[in-house]
């Protein structure tokens, strides 16, 4: 059943600025609309509130929009795509994944090339498109727990994608992972031109700025840089980390500390978190949130659009102490 939802729905005044990623010419808004929450990912949600909440991003100035066949399990992907059919196709840059997948509640890897290129097709058909702007090659870290390690990225994933490039059935290729060092391993080992774009995420958030250590690489190479998850997985947030959160205990309790001492700011952490995540232009061409709330898409534009209070970001930083730049494992 179709679900229709008025192509207007909320606005607000912005003054989104936009970055090209890496020599790409996509020139994307630095504030970027990831599409997990679509899949039920952290809560349950309301589809019809999800396909308004792609609207309203759009709308409002965001044109980079990335999602997987692992979020959800497929979820986020098919709800996105009833979105993208009510969107004219200039109006966005669709990014999605290979490598990474679910099925019956359960996660699943595979890094063949002839995975790969089904899974590019598959992901097409759900998301309503005849071609994908930006693909990528997910968490590429459990391909190095696993027979032929990283070097099956380069030798084998890549080069089915970039066969799919030359074919124009995607424009771009790239590559994600949690840990940044992964990511250089791949870019070094690649041929040149192979890697247009890394994601990486929770490394530039105020709890986190390891991602800031690798630029000077990255823009060596030509490759462009895309920055997730500013609330690191809700540790930087009102709400808190959830129960699932990978960080350890005493990183979980000194985020906390820093949420309460925002709030009795004023100043809620989850727009402090946004802005500074966002601050590093046009090094970082942009930076993914994720929700499915139409509402909470808008409250995060206005935050990017305000000034950040650096002394704020500081005393957050204090608190967090020593915990800050502690690290945990992907998952």
């Amino acid at each position: 059943m179709c679900i229709f939802v008025p192509w207007k729905l909320i606005t607000t005044k912005q003054n989104m600025i936009y970055n090209e990623i890496g020599k790409t010419g996509m020139r994307v808004s630095n504030l970027g609309f990831g599409a997990s929450s679509l899949g039920g990912v952290f809560h349950n949600i309301k589809e019809s509130e999800g396909i308004q909440a792609v609207f309203t991003a759009v709308e409002n100035g965001i044109n980079f929009i990335d999602v997987s066949p692992y979020y959800g399990h497929l979820k986020a992907e098919i709800v996105l795509g009833k979105a993208l059919k009510g969107i004219p196709r200039d109006k966005y840059y669709l990014s999605t994944k290979v490598g990474r997948y679910g099925k019956d509640g359960k996660n699943t890897w595979d890094y063949s090339a002839r995975r790969a290129k089904e899974s590019v097709y598959e992901s097409m058909e759900r998301l309503n498109i005849d071609y994908i702007d930006l693909i990528n090659v997910h968490d590429v870290e459990f391909q190095g727990d696993m027979e032929g390690g990283l070097q099956k990225i380069v030798d084998e994933t890549l080069p089915a994608l970039v066969e799919l490039r030359e074919k124009g059935i995607v424009k771009h290729v790239g590559i994600t992972d949690l840990q940044p060092e992964n990511l250089r391993w791949v870019v070094e080992h690649a041929p040149a031109g192979t890697v247009e774009s890394i994601l990486n995420f929770c490394h530039y958030s105020l709890n986190d700025t390891l991602l800031a250590d690798y630029l000077g690489f990255f823009e060596q190479h030509g490759v462009g840089v895309i920055n997730a998850s500013p609330f690191s997985m809700g540790l930087l947030s009102q709400r808190g980390a959830p129960d699932w959160h990978p960080a350890n205990k005493d990183l979980k309790i000194a985020c906390a500390k820093a949420a309460v001492y925002c709030e009795e700011q004023g100043y809620p952490i989850d727009k402090l978190a946004i802005q500074f995540s966002t601050s590093l232009n046009p090094r970082i061409a942009t930076t993914l949130f994720s929700s499915a709330n139409p509402k909470n898409v808008l409250k995060n534009i206005q935050y990017v659009n305000e000034p950040m209070d650096e002394e704020l970001v500081k005393k957050v930083q204090e608190i967090i102490g020593d915990q800050m730049f502690v690290r945990w494992k992907n998952s």
